[in-house]
């Protein structure tokens, strides 16, 4: 058990989160508040950041093992992605989005704690083991902020018969965390030799991650040989997404995953 309570910090970075939203609403002219915003959104980040490194301390292991520690990484990771957008193509609405979801991934985290034991199967002990769970949740992250494009996107189209929107913001995103799930997979593929002598079983989670890369991968393609079809576009971007959270969630529930060496939770 950590010598601290990790609750009491997440509510923190969630309350950071929340002040800066309010104070990035007052007009800019106002530069000393726009400071603060900024100093507040961070230090949530910062405050998330500080309970991961304080948990890998005390437990002397990463907190990667069951889906309440990846939660809190990704409730980490999205919001330092919405405020790199942010900075970048001064998305304000991305800042909302991603604030808003981490916490709720971080609110389930508070509703259901954690026990934070130190013991690790022998598998997970590889040292391919973090790099390979750490660079797929920042993948995650990125590509949830790119389905959000998508999703708007359709809104605007269906709901409000407006333009479609340029997806230069989503492209972007994408090629990030694609990049990111092929590093994944490619560390997991490590890991599993190291750990039960294959590098690939076709194992439910193993399938449905490369389900996922292969999606993604064909939205780069659709764009790039159907530029024009922002329509289809937007709608392949929103099916990747669902498939990464049947990936990351919904595996450990279908019967084929009974016997998955990748569930862990129980």
């Amino acid at each position: 058990m950590p010598p601290f309570d990790p609750q009491l910090y997440t509510i923190a970075a969630i309350s950071c989160w929340m002040i800066a939203l309010v104070l990035f609403a007052v007009p800019r002219r106002y530069t000393p508040v726009h400071f603060l915003a900024h100093c507040s959104y961070i230090s949530g980040i910062l405050i998330l950041a500080a309970v991961a490194a304080i948990l890998w301390y005390g437990m002397d292991r990463a907190p990667l093992r069951t889906l309440g520690e990846t939660r809190l990484w990704y409730g980490m990771f999205l919001p330092l992605i919405g405020y790199a957008v942010y900075l970048r193509w001064d998305y304000r609405w991305m800042l909302h989005y991603a604030s808003i979801v981490s916490a709720v991934f971080l609110g389930i985290n508070l509703l259901n704690p954690e026990n934070y034991d130190r013991d690790l199967m022998p598998a997970l002990q590889s040292p391919w083991f973090v790099p390979h769970v750490i660079v797929y949740i920042f993948a995650y992250a990125v590509l949830a902020a790119s389905a959000i494009v998508a999703v708007k996107g359709l809104i605007l189209h269906y709901r409000h018969h407006e333009k479609l929107p340029e997806l230069h913001l989503a492209d972007n995103l994408v090629y990030i965390g694609f990049g990111f799930l092929t590093m994944g997979l490619l560390f997991g593929a490590l890991w599993g030799k190291e750990a039960w002598g294959h590098y690939w079983t076709w194992d439910p989670k193993e399938t449905w991650a490369f389900l996922t890369w292969i999606v993604y991968l064909a939205y780069m393609h659709h764009r790039i040989h159907r530029p024009g079809q922002v329509t289809g576009s937007l709608w392949i971007l929103s099916l990747a997404f669902i498939i990464l959270l049947i990936c990351w969630f919904g595996v450990n529930y279908l019967p084929s995953a009974a016997d998955s060496v990748h569930v862990y939770t129980r």
